[in-house]
């Protein structure tokens, strides 16, 4: 089952989204044109007046790395993508270049009295890592409200309270009681260990909350003292340490201990943007909210599987959920590019440089294309993004393969380079 396809008039209106069959139906007789590929989008060869359309709401589920996104016909799942985000390529890249200045500083000018004081950031400032979540979802949401009529937004408001995750009982038994009991913690847990068993990496089977340092022997139940493990290996494993349990296995015992230490940066991350996400949609939709234990509890009680856009889907109140597509757009954010014009190496030499022109032939590296190539040692098709040269012989990344010396002429464009790689 494939997404809905967006629709738009003559004068771009947008229109009730359709099955992917009558959209195939219109482009074969010629009454509508390709708009756009991604995401897939017909436009009519026809002005529509007065069209009955429908009030869609999109859903959106806020994580740290993916973003799910689904848009809803009432009880109809019609639309759905998964946005894939950049944050931790964007910490990295402002390090080296912090790593890189400071070193020309100390050689150049070692003898500048230091400032520290000479800058000041705005209230609510966020660190580009993390505006960066929030300006790409913003741009989708303003993206589909383009291409289609929708009236109203959901998200999910989630807050990982790490304080209530490191000692659950820092404010009374009431805080952990009610029908939603537990979910925050042990959805943490299985995002944090891979949904699967720590001792046997046993995957598709229920999973129990497990005390790495058992609590018969003064364990806690702090966040990074648990883990997940199936009945088989909790049951074997019993009043053990851990270190006696794996004793044979030494490997697999410093990975989960290594593992249990590590922070709580994606939990932090979503603390941090969730608010100033929900001001920046406000502005765009009508925008409700709904927490993750209710996300989970609606996922849970409609028995669907673990996807980040079905969790969107079930953000907010949900009595009943029908499916209509279960292929979701994969959306990963690849950035414009640099402005850098001389390349260095991991010391700061400058080792290449770049050409101010970006588009040869009619192409930027980038786009998506359809290669045919028709004589060569490389007769096929080829479909992926290209990678141009002034010379006119391309390179092709295709699902699989990058192929090499590929001609312009034989080169379609699809898709212009817009920030994003698109996949299903």
């Amino acid at each position: 089952m494939q997404n809905y396809v967006f629709v738009l008039d003559t004068n771009k209106q947008p229109l009730n989204p359709i099955p992917p069959a009558r959209a195939r139906e219109l482009l074969t007789k010629q009454k509508a044109a390709v708009f756009r590929m991604y995401p897939f989008t017909i436009i009519l060869r026809h002005a529509v007046s007065n069209p009955v359309l429908k009030q869609l709401t999109i859903k959106l589920d806020p994580g740290s790395r993916v973003t799910g996104i689904a848009v809803l016909d009432g009880e109809n799942v019609i639309w759905i993508a998964e946005l894939e985000h950049r944050g931790w390529q964007i910490k990295d890249s402002l390090l080296s270049r912090r790593s890189l200045r400071r070193s020309r500083r100390n050689r150049k000018t070692r003898y500048r009295q230091p400032r520290f004081n000479n800058r000041k950031r705005k209230e609510g400032w966020l660190a580009p890592s993390l505006m960066h979540r929030i300006l790409t979802v913003d741009t989708w949401v303003k993206r589909l409200c383009l291409y289609s009529p929708i009236t109203q937004m959901a998200m999910e408001l989630v807050k990982f309270d790490t304080q209530k995750m490191q000692n659950p009982e820092i404010d009374g038994v009431e805080y952990q009681q009610g029908e939603l009991a537990g979910y925050e913690v042990r959805e943490y847990l299985l995002e944090k260990w891979g949904r699967k068993c720590a001792y046997c990496d046993k995957k598709g089977v229920p999973l129990q909350i497990e005390h790495i340092h058992p609590r018969a022997k003064g364990g806690s139940n702090r966040v990074s003292n648990l883990t997940l493990s199936c009945e088989r290996c909790n049951t074997k494993k019993g009043t053990k340490s851990i270190d006696e349990f794996l004793f044979k296995d030494g490997s697999r015992l410093e990975k989960i201990k290594r593992q249990a230490k590590q922070p709580l940066k994606d939990a932090t991350a979503v603390n941090a943007t969730r608010f100033c996400l929900f001001r920046t949609l406000k502005n765009v939709l009508p925008t409700m909210t709904g927490t993750g234990a209710r996300t989970v509890g609606n996922r849970t009680r409609l028995e669907l599987p673990k996807h980040h856009w079905v969790d969107a889907a079930c953000v907010g109140e949900v009595e009943k959920l029908n499916l209509l597509t279960q292929q979701p757009l994969q959306i990963k954010c690849t950035g414009w590019g640099t402005r850098q014009m001389c390349g260095t190496d991991k010391y700061g030499f400058p080792t290449r440089h770049r050409e101010r022109k970006q588009v040869h032939f009619g192409f930027k590296t980038g786009d998506i294309i359809k290669a045919v190539v028709t004589s060569g040692k490389k007769v096929g098709r080829y479909i992926g993004r290209v990678l141009c040269r002034k010379t006119g012989s391309f390179d092709i990344a295709t699902k699989t393969q990058r192929v090499q010396g590929i001609s312009y002429r034989f080169c379609t464009p699809i898709h212009q380079k817009d920030g994003y790689s698109y996949a299903f």
